[in-house]
């Protein structure tokens, strides 16, 4: 297993930390101190890249938009 390091941005709220993971959209998670805030988002990075893992089991194909 290779081990690949994701950069996360932490917040601190009211409610402990928030913390994202700006290179995997939508990969968030949180908790009460630092440490368990962090532990969090591994177990969630790990959840997303099964996910998206999964997807590409599928026909993948490249489309072009104007923006």
């Amino acid at each position: 297993m290779r081990r690949i390091r994701y950069p996360v941005v932490v917040h601190k709220s009211a409610h402990g930390y928030d913390v994202h993971c700006p290179l995997l959209p939508g990969c968030h998670s949180q908790g009460d101190t630092l440490e368990e805030a962090l532990e969090n988002i591994k177990d969630a990075i790990i959840t997303y890249l099964e996910m998206v893992s999964e997807e590409l089991k599928g026909s993948l194909y490249e489309v072009e938009v104007a923006v």
